[in-house]
């Protein structure tokens, strides 16, 4: 992978907390590999401490891609993060380089690996109209329109609820057809599976857990609560997406004198934890991972060793075969 020829990417994967970075950088030094983020609120400035997102010395010493690339006040949605991503890409394979995908946000790693959904953009009047209504009202309509997405993204994921809804009042059709002819256009409805094999890092559930509650407590003692007064003058809430992020929704909801800093912390943990299982439960049923089980007590340069072993066991890793995983 490192003879400076093009090589096709590789994915880093995983539930937050699970040492995604750590392992990236050591990976990236060892291939010559220049990282691409797969996060969707890495790319927003000033939003560092509560996405944790990687230092300037670990940018400066390898390079990264589709990290700080809009303000807080700006819309940022998946159909720019894949040209975006696809350039970068495009850029380090041009160098002679292999790009590592990094992050756990399976909309982007999705729709950059298979394509986008012939779905309409967005209509601000519409979107804002529908996120009036709340919940329940949302909901309600969703079931009744398109009963299969309804069951399919379940009561709790807001944002998912409304982008329904969303395609369904604009395209006069149900978004569950549109998703079904996108599958099948893709190829995902056949027998072979084109989905590219993707690395995750892997954790016993208890030290996954730990090490959410770890990071939300550094998160808030690096300064979190002061990251979003900042950015709540930078316009922070005129960006329905960014403010609901996790640990920022929490932080304003604090700083309006909604709840205690105590109950702030806990209620962030709660909801990372939470976090890491949505995002393990859409890895094992959307992607195809080779799974890196980490021990508890394991550095990164042996679980870094296990898992270039792995990829120096297929010249084109995005797309062979899989090696032996737990």
């Amino acid at each position: 992978m490192s003879d400076g020829t093009p090589h096709a990417p590789v994915f880093l994967i995983g539930p937050t907390a699970a040492g995604k970075t750590a392992v990236a950088l050591e990976l990236a030094r060892r291939f010559d590999a220049e990282i691409v983020s797969a996060d969707s609120m890495q790319v927003y400035r000033g939003m560092d401490i509560g996405t944790a997102k990687p230092s300037s010395a670990e940018r400066a010493a390898v390079p990264h891609h589709l990290i700080d690339v809009v303000e807080v006040s700006e819309r940022f949605d998946v159909a720019r993060y894949v040209a975006l991503a696809n350039a970068a890409i495009a850029g380090i394979q041009r160098r002679g380089k292999t790009p590592l995908i990094v992050g756990g946000t399976g909309l982007y790693l999705r729709a950059l690996t298979e394509g986008l959904s012939e779905t309409p953009d967005a209509e601000p009047a519409l979107r804002a109209e529908l996120e009036d209504m709340g919940r329940e009202r949302v909901l309600d309509e969703l079931r009744r329109a398109d009963p299969e997405a309804a069951a399919r993204i379940g009561p709790h994921n807001f944002r998912r609820i409304v982008r329904a809804l969303e395609i369904c009042r604009l395209t006069g059709q149900r978004s569950s057809d549109l998703r079904r002819r996108w599958l099948a256009a893709s190829g995902r409805d056949g027998a072979a599976d084109p989905r590219p094999l993707m690395h995750g890092l892997e954790r016993d559930r208890a030290d996954l857990y730990a090490r959410c509650g770890a990071r939300v407590e550094a998160m808030f003692s690096s300064g979190l609560a002061d990251e979003v007064r900042s950015l709540l003058s930078r316009g922070l809430t005129e960006n329905t997406t960014a403010c609901q992020a996790l640990g920022y929704k929490e932080v304003i909801a604090h700083l309006r004198g909604e709840a205690t800093l105590q109950e702030t912390v806990a209620l962030v943990k709660t909801r990372t934890r939470q976090f890491a299982k949505r995002q393990l439960t859409w890895f094992r049923h959307q992607a195809r991972v080779e799974w890196i089980r980490v021990a508890a007590d394991e550095d990164t340069a042996s679980v870094v060793g296990r898992l270039a072993e792995c990829l120096r066991k297929d010249a084109r890793p995005a797309v062979g075969a899989t090696c032996g995983g737990t």
